[in-house]
């Protein structure tokens, strides 16, 4: 047995899957040897009706746990879109829309927490919502944290865990500021989700990703893995746009510096896997997600080739760094076939 701390592997299988269709993501993920996932854009019935996970009726929500019982499948997190609103109704020529907020808990976080529940899963990703477009996002910060916090208090009462993903152009969009709502909100339920892929698509170099995970590291609950390659000939606005999100490339080749990132990780994972199986999650989690073919607001596409690339290169990478983690074995296959 190896003495290196370990982590679970997981992926937004919906970035494999043509049509995004429930079994070719569970074939997907079932071939890479992966147990995890987090659902996102699904067509359960295979009949072109791709929903997002969250608007899944009761029909549709039973079909899919077949299917993960089928494919010994399990659920790592509802990939959800609650915080990627407007955080106040103000016209700034962005497509981003305003939702008043007592409305919003009502609908769309409720929804949100029942996907959870209903799959079996503690965890839920979400975003800090989007300040006027251009604008500074610190005078914005305490209202935000204000509805972060109504929507961790609502997560709690179910059990679950709110985990606050660093992403472009929303409040917590930087390393710093995601780490200063974590401080702010201070529940124990809400931990923050890095993603150096998102950092790197700001034109940030490794050692600046670097910078950016140690300010996370106190609050971090899960990685999302996708990397990016800096193309300088793209000028900085302060704002990604639709332009940037063709650079994307896997964890072993990008600009946001997994090695470094990951050889930190491994220091920490036994203080962070204490964290996450004390909030009921059973380790650490790192998650592709990543936009090969393409990116986007809501999601991303990798396809099958590219998922399975992406997924290799992040073994790499944990392999060199002295990272373990599980993929599928014949002592799987033997289970399953009752031996």
């Amino acid at each position: 047995m190896s003495d290196n701390p370990r982590v679970i592997l997981s992926a937004f299988a919906d970035e494999a899957a043509n049509h995004k269709t429930a079994v070719e993501q569970m074939v997907a993920l079932s071939a890479l040897g992966l147990k995890y996932y987090s659902p996102r854009f699904i067509d359960v019935f295979g009949d072109g009706n791709v929903k997002h996970v969250v608007d899944l009726n009761k029909s549709e929500y039973k079909a899919l746990l077949d299917l993960h019982e089928e494919y010994g499948v399990n659920v790592t997190s509802v990939g959800a879109r609650v915080g990627k609103i407007k955080l106040v109704d103000k016209d700034d020529g962005s497509h981003n829309v305003f939702v008043p907020f007592k409305q919003y808990l009502k609908k769309e976080v409720t929804n949100t927490i029942n996907a959870a529940t209903t799959l079996g899963t503690k965890l839920i990703r979400g975003f800090s919502f989007y300040p006027p477009k251009g604008e500074d996002p610190k005078p914005y910060m305490n209202q935000a944290v204000d509805q972060i916090g109504q929507i961790v208090d609502l997560c709690a009462k179910k059990g679950l865990v709110y985990g606050l993903e660093i992403e472009p152009n929303l409040i917590g969009e930087t390393g710093p500021l995601l780490a200063e709502i974590a401080r702010k909100v201070k529940r124990p339920n809400m931990v923050t989700i890095y993603d150096g892929g998102n950092i790197a698509a700001q034109n940030k170099d490794a050692m600046q990703c670097l910078s950016e995970f140690h300010d996370m590291s106190k609050s971090m609950g899960w990685l999302h893995i996708k990397d990016y390659a800096v193309d300088k000939s793209l000028e900085w606005t302060g704002v990604v746009d639709e332009e940037r999100l063709k650079n994307f490339v896997p964890a072993n080749v990008g600009d946001a510096g997994h090695e470094f990132v990951l050889r930190e990780l491994r220091e920490m994972l036994p203080k962070m896997e204490k964290k996450m199986k004390k909030l009921g999650v059973p380790g650490v989690f790192l998650e592709v997600e990543p936009h090969l073919k393409g990116g986007g607001q809501f999601g991303g596409f990798s396809g099958p080739d590219g998922i399975g690339v992406a997924v290799r290169a992040l073994c790499s990478v944990l392999d060199y760094v002295g990272i373990d983690y599980d993929l599928r074995t014949f002592k799987d296959i033997q289970k399953l076939r009752g031996f």
